[in-house]
């Protein structure tokens, strides 16, 4: 049949582990800790070098990509042994999670390496190929996969996802921006908001919220940088942190701990919403610029915080002390600018909904150019790092910038984003907008699961779009967001009426929910209300801190105009009418290891 062509790897054994500053970025791959991945991008190359740790490992190891974190239809690197030899490929799992040898070998293995710590494995692929069944690695959320095999094979193809016991998913940022770490003061000082030695709960997913305050008399300074603190044995299970800063609104806060969403939490934590840093998994330390730095403490802000720590615990371990938290790093030397936060999308209103067994529905918020012209100074503003959010249903956010209506530039975009992965990411490049700009913020959801209309607003199973930008020089504007024109809405449920035998009921006391709830949810009414979203006016929220609207017109707006579109930046590949064989490469390793075994003895 086909021919098999085996490449022998020299393989240094028993070496001395490869050194950490090589591999800059690094998070645990299993809850146990078990597998570690560390990783370091050339963009230059447009490669990801990735370095695996495995502590325990048997009879081999499933390492890949998929586009929700699936194991099948993914995109794999294997090393597995047949009981006698070791060996490494570029593989495809298919729909039923069989996999098959891909015929380009894209995932190029570079070393294997044994030390005390374990087995070291080393290997690269670049962003993108022109293999169909390769992943594109692209800005954003990246879903990895990795399974252990515990049984020797005969074969790659005699391997399937669905049989292997030992298996998870871990969604990083593998495409970290190459930036500057910036020239720190010499006074700066440092505080650390950290929960307070607590036990996590022994189930899967756990959200802690501990409200802690400033000390009396804390005067303004600039939070220049900020990193996670994460209790040791714990790595693999504090998935995301953030810390918020309470309105000014009331006096106090109860000092709570416990889970935030426990029945006894008080009603007055859902006022401390302002994002002061937040942090996911695979995260480093955030710089802000020089020239700018994040205000807290003074007459203007609140003296109280609340610190939210989501512990991801899949094999529920009972027992686990944590003290976990943010380390601030701040100074009294205030720097020249105070950074903002100003947040962009869909205002939090039921009038923006998505019908249910969608499988990509898009729906998008403008903050205008009327807008822009009126609240921004005339040089503008300069965005250096942004944060996306949906809840449950979200499944991708970009926001594009657009000038005399020509799409200038994308401020930041997620095709594979998830809303268990959110975290504050540095732009690789400062977007600069000025008056008269748009920005575009859409999100696309995925309602296959639900059989209700999914409408906007503040609750879980409601949704949101958007993205919080941080900028400076921080002006008044902080919320810039539409939302479908409210009668236009009724024009909708009033034209299905027509065509429909089910009647909506469109009496004043009915909610707009309701009215969606009623909505019998065949082909013509779900493209009616895109259509809907795509060309009616739009109700624009420009509103100052004080949730005061800037003076003008924002009722019927129309939607701005957008004669130009950024080009498609998609990989250009010819046709290949054919490939070689492919073979996998041949893996030589310590001889001491029993039976075949890749792990240590």
């Amino acid at each position: 049949m086909l021919a098999v062509f085996l490449v022998i790897l020299v393989v240094a054994l028993q070496g001395t582990a490869p050194r950490e500053n090589d591999f800059p970025y690094k998070v645990p791959l299993d809850p146990q800790g078990i597998v570690e991945l560390s990783w370091n991008v050339s963009y230059q190359r447009e490669e990801v070098h990735f370095q695996i740790l495995v502590k325990e490992l048997k009879f081999g190891l499933l390492f890949g990509m998929s586009d929700r974190g699936d194991f099948e239809n993914a995109d794999l690197a294997v090393l597995w042994s047949d009981g006698f030899q070791s060996y490494f490929a570029d593989a495809w799992s298919d729909q039923r999670g069989q996999l098959h040898m891909d015929t380009e070998q894209n995932y190029k293995l570079l070393r294997a390496q044994k030390t005390s710590e374990g087995l070291y494995l080393l290997f690269k692929r670049p962003f993108r190929t022109c293999d169909p069944k390769d992943y594109l690695i692209e800005d954003g959320t990246v879903h990895l996969i990795y399974g252990i095999l515990e049984k020797p094979v005969s074969s790659l193809q005699a391997i399937n996802v669905s049989a292997v016991l030992q298996k998870g998913l871990q969604r990083v940022q593998l495409l970290k921006p190459k930036i500057s770490i910036p020239k720190l003061p010499g006074d700066l000082e440092i505080m650390e908001i950290r929960a307070p030695d607590l036990v996590i709960p022994g189930q899967e997913t756990t959200y802690w919220c501990y409200v802690t305050e400033l000390p009396d008399g804390f005067a303004k300074h600039h939070i220049v940088m900020y990193e996670p603190v994460i209790t040791e044995g714990n790595e693999a299970l504090v998935h995301h942190m953030e810390v918020f800063q309470c309105t000014t609104q009331f006096d106090t806060f109860p000092h709570y701990s416990g889970p935030c969403d426990s029945k006894m939490k008080p009603e007055r934590l859902k006022y401390c919403r302002h994002v002061l840093a937040a942090w996911a998994m695979g995260a480093q330390a955030f710089y802000y610029p020089e020239d700018a730095g994040l205000a807290f403490g003074g007459p203007r802000s609140s003296r109280f915080l609340r610190l939210e720590v989501h512990y991801h615990n899949p094999l529920e371990f009972k027992g686990r002390h944590d003290s976990s938290g943010i380390r601030l790093y701040y100074t009294a030397s205030l720097r020249p600018h105070d950074a903002g936060i100003m947040e962009l999308g869909l205002v939090y209103t039921p009038v923006m909904a998505i019908p249910p067994g969608e499988s990509h529905f898009y729906l998008t918020g403008y903050c205008t150019d009327k807008c822009t012209q009126v609240a921004l100074p005339p040089t503008g503003i300069h965005i250096f790092a942004s944060q996306l959010h949906t809840h449950l249903t979200g499944r991708s956010v970009m926001t594009v910038l657009s000038r005399d209506g020509r799409e200038e530039e994308i401020v930041n975009s997620d095709q594979h984003y998830s809303p268990h992965f959110q975290e504050i990411r540095m732009l690789r490049k400062m977007v600069t907008v000025l008056p008269g700009d748009v920005l575009r913020t859409t999100c696309a959801y995925n309602t296959e699961d639900r059989t209700q209309a999914t409408v906007g607003g503040f609750g879980i199973m409601e949704e949101m779009c958007v993205n919080y930008v941080h900028y400076y020089p921080q002006g008044e504007l902080e919320l810039c967001k539409s939302a479908v024109d409210m009668g236009f809405l009724h024009r909708y449920f009033n034209l299905i009426n027509r065509f429909n035998d089910e009647e909506v009921c469109t009496c004043p006391e009915t909610s707009v929910t309701q009215q969606f709830s009623s909505v019998p949810w065949n082909s013509f009414n779900r493209d009616v209300l895109k259509s809907l979203y795509d060309f009616a006016p739009i109700s624009v929220h420009c509103n100052k801190s004080s949730a005061v609207q800037f003076p003008g017109e924002w009722e019927k707006q129309p939607l701005p105009k957008i004669t130009e579109v950024l080009p498609d930046t998609a990989p250009h590949c010819e046709h290949r009418l054919g490939h070689l064989p492919t073979s996998p490469t041949l893996v030589k390793l310590d001889r001491g290891a029993a039976n075949g075994e890749l792990g240590l003895p």
